[in-house]
């Protein structure tokens, strides 16, 4: 651990030098890279410092403090990213961190299908080998920002003959290529965050697998449990969640689009680390601090996060160090979705009647209705709440483990996904 105050003085020297919001947003981001400020956690040779979480904090709170406009996030930082670092080669470090952290190249998960959900290990995306490529077809779904991506993390079969578990590969995938169709799809809320993609012969080349051949469910918990450690998905703090950064608009006209929509998007204030705030913003609106059962009702959500934000602390301190994270990410996932359902109903309790009402109509244009809405997938992304109790119950109580007479079988012998009649 690295003296607090040394470190704070090395950031606020180089804020002094480098931090204007009248640069170009990509020209800010290539500063934060080539300091390693932007993710410091990372090895100093894959663009970070090699800190430990609590000197990321002092970073982080330097960052805020001179109000600097933070990193890219979303799935490129927070998914890709923690993986190709994990377990991709040098030459794929090389090839694909450089457009991460400077915002240059989108990133999408490919994860999930209409046939395998919650059974992730059941999908049926098929993926075969011609020479140099791979060829790839099958159907994902719930795919964040697939309409902006230009590359995708991918998980597809590679060897049926083998239970479903084990006939896995790991791919990273061009999103530009003949071959992908991405549609949109529309949510209760209105947004149009998720889609759906269709991969019809699309190719990758032999050097974009991630991992070894027939390794991918390892890879893929590799993930996962970035995914569920929610806290990862804030750590940022600049940069849509979703979306095609402007890089050559200032960081001044960014802010201010993004401050001009923000109840215009439920998953990027969802997963922004912004909710909190504006709770209590509406706290204040209606006099809520006032009221005793509402104060301690929003004490307990505080002091929830603050638990949170620890294990989320003890998730990344372990990545740091190059090992795999257990079950305290998926501790940290049930809590995330409990303290989204908490932030939710409080927030409605607060409006009263106004609760109700939607858009411009509502308490700051709807921002909470908005997030209430996404709340449910809460509990959906990353493993549900179910799987994650299944985990905790596993490998943590010690419980039998649930039943699976599927797991040693061959995968196309299974009645899963599309296989079902």
């Amino acid at each position: 651990m690295a003296d607090a105050s040394a470190l704070r003085d090395e950031v606020r020297a180089w804020l002094a030098d480098n931090w204007s919001d009248q640069l170009p947003l990509g020209d800010w981001w290539q500063r934060l890279a080539d300091a390693g400020w932007g993710f410091p956690t990372w090895p100093r040779q894959w663009f970070g410092r090699g800190l430990s979480s609590d000197d990321a904090k002092v970073v982080r709170a330097e960052l805020r403090a001179a109000g600097a406009y933070g990193p890219p996030s979303g799935v490129s930082t927070f998914l890709a990213a923690p993986t190709i670092l994990a377990c991709g080669t040098d030459d794929q470090k090389a090839r694909f961190m450089p457009g991460i952290v400077t915002g240059r190249e989108v990133w999408c998960q490919l994860f999930s299908e209409p046939g395998a959900g919650s059974d992730l290990a059941g999908l049926a995306t098929r993926a075969e080998r011609d020479g140099d490529e791979w060829v790839v077809s099958g159907q994902k779904v719930w795919n964040t920002g697939a309409q902006f991506a230009d590359w995708a993390i991918l998980v597809a079969r590679t060897d049926p003959d083998q239970p479903k578990h084990k006939g896995l590969s790991y791919f990273l995938i061009d999103m530009r290529q003949p071959g992908v169709e991405v549609r949109p799809l529309k949510e209760m809320s209105g947004d149009e965050t998720f889609n759906e993609v269709f991969l019809s012969e699309a190719r990758i080349p032999v050097e974009n697998l991630l991992g070894s051949l027939g390794e991918g469910w390892r890879v893929t918990m590799t993930t996962l449990m970035n995914e569920r450690d929610s806290e990862n998905a804030a750590m940022g703090g600049g940069g849509s969640f979703v979306g095609r950064p402007r890089l050559d608009a200032t960081i001044a006209e960014v802010v201010a689009e993004e401050k001009s929509r923000v109840a215009d998007d439920g998953m990027a204030l969802a997963m922004g680390g912004g909710v909190f705030r504006h709770l209590m913003e509406q706290a204040q609106t209606f006099g809520a601090t006032k009221d005793p059962v509402l104060r301690q009702a929003l004490m307990r959500v505080h002091i929830l996060r603050e638990l949170h934000r620890y294990n989320g602390l003890r998730t990344k301190a372990t990545l740091a160090a190059g090992g795999q994270p257990g079950p305290e990410s998926s501790t940290g996932k049930l809590m995330g979705s409990e303290i989204a359902r908490q932030m939710r109903d409080l927030a409605w309790q607060i409006q009263g009647p106004y609760g109700q009402l939607m858009g411009d109509d509502a308490p700051l244009r709807g921002v909470m209705q908005k997030y209430g809405l996404f709340t449910p997938s809460a509990s959906i992304a990353g493993g549900t709440d179910e799987i994650n109790k299944n985990i905790i119950g596993e490998r943590v109580l010690g419980l039998p483990k649930e039943p699976d007479v599927s797991r040693e079988l061959p995968w196309r012998e299974l009645k899963v996904g599309t296989q079902r009649t």
